[in-house]
């Protein structure tokens, strides 16, 4: 029964994976649709995070008229019909308006990966779930990213088959998640969050706010002969991802280290990801090296932050907890472009893809210090 529930976790963090898929084509995109703005470009990931936001508030309560498995079978089915449709038509508003959609399948994903956790884990073995989470869903971004920019090096209309894999895990869920009904409510189990929950979520808000950065621009960063390869960006999308696997799979041996300063740790590998970054925007081996740290920084950061709302609550305001973590990451991911791009207008008289690494670093020191007194107060 385990390695079914592991399977529908990796099948759950392939769905949120999907919110990558039009990375590597970002720049074709924009290309293809000159009158469109980068920021509204760049929206195509963070937008979907809007309804994201949304919908995983509301899976605290739809737990509690509709099994999670019929829940996460509708966002499989949301994640491949969204995805597909734009080829019927060359329009951007179309491939907006199918992401927006697609961001009901990433809130009930995102909120109902870590309910699915919290159901059939304690102790422990939840830690090694989680890190079995935050492994998939880099697997998921690394097959998703790879899978898009190779599909559509050609022609960029070709990544959106990429989406084909929520009929996949459509599939697989029906075969692989027992069916437990819908969550009920006990005196001594309510769904409520407390203080815990709200400041990891918004701590939550501050690193992905700074994080997707490295995804919403890497494939506009690149120089040199580097300068519109659609594979190179993908392949350091997938190499971001791949760092996340490999650190989910060892995320109980690393938490071991870190104790209370994992949150913080995670925050600064983005700062010396981001800062690679900006110095060798031509150079793909070093381009590669800060992609793995950034990859460090998610791959730590959520599965941790995740074991923290789940345990500040009881298993049947899981969903709950996790949608208002989902919340916070959501928001994130849609202030980023307007928040950082904003910024490094300001700060360096024009909006550059150095500019707003180097914004998000700054800020991500800023709230890795925040981070910092967070966590060593709740050790006092």
């Amino acid at each position: 029964m385990t390695y079914r529930i592991y399977l529908t976790i990796v099948c759950i963090s392939f769905l949120q994976g999907l919110q990558y898929g039009p990375s590597p084509v970002l720049k074709q995109i924009s290309d293809h649709f000159p009158d469109v703005s980068t920021s509204m470009v760049q929206m195509l990931i963070t937008g979907p995070s809007l309804v994201g936001m949304i919908c995983a508030l509301a899976s605290g309560v739809l737990v509690t008229k509709i099994s999670k498995k019929q829940l996460l079978l509708a966002a499989s089915l949301i994640s491949g019909i969204s995805g597909v449709l734009p080829l019927f038509a060359d329009s951007f508003w179309l491939l907006f308006g199918c992401r927006i959609v697609y961001g009901f399948a990433l809130g009930l994903a995102t909120a109902l990966n870590t309910a699915v956790v919290a159901e059939w884990f304690e102790g422990d073995a939840r830690v090694k779930a989680m890190g079995i989470q935050a492994a998939s869903v880099g697997a998921g971004m690394a097959v998703t990213s790879a899978g898009a920019g190779f599909l559509g090096a050609a022609v960029f209309t070709n990544s959106y088959f990429i989406h084909t894999i929520g009929f996949i895990c459509f599939i697989l869920i029906l075969i692989t998640l027992p069916d437990t009904g819908r969550a009920v409510q006990t005196e001594g189990e309510k769904i409520q969050i407390n203080g815990r929950v709200v400041v990891i979520a918004l701590l939550g808000l501050l690193e992905f706010m700074f994080l997707i950065t490295f995804t919403t621009n890497i494939s506009m960063h690149l120089t040199g002969e580097l300068a519109g390869d659609v594979k190179a960006s993908g392949n350091l999308t997938s190499i971001f991802s791949i760092a996340q696997i490999i650190i989910g799979l060892v995320l109980a041996s690393i938490t071991k280290v870190t104790k209370k300063a994992t949150l913080p740790v995670a925050m600064c590998s983005f700062v010396l990801g981001a800062a690679l970054l900006v110095w060798f925007p031509s150079n793909f081996a070093m381009l590669c090296a800060g992609a793995v740290l950034c990859g460090f920084s998610q791959g730590v950061f959520i599965p941790t932050a995740m074991v923290e709302e789940a345990n500040a609550v009881p298993p049947v305001a899981a969903a709950m907890a996790s949608g208002v973590f989902t919340c916070g990451t959501c928001s994130g991911q849609l202030l980023s472009p307007v928040v950082l791009n904003t910024a490094a207008g300001l700060i360096f008289g024009e909006v550059t893809t150095s500019g707003v690494y180097t914004a998000a670093a700054g800020g991500m020191i800023l709230s890795a210090v925040l981070c910092a007194f967070v966590m060593l107060r709740k050790t006092k």
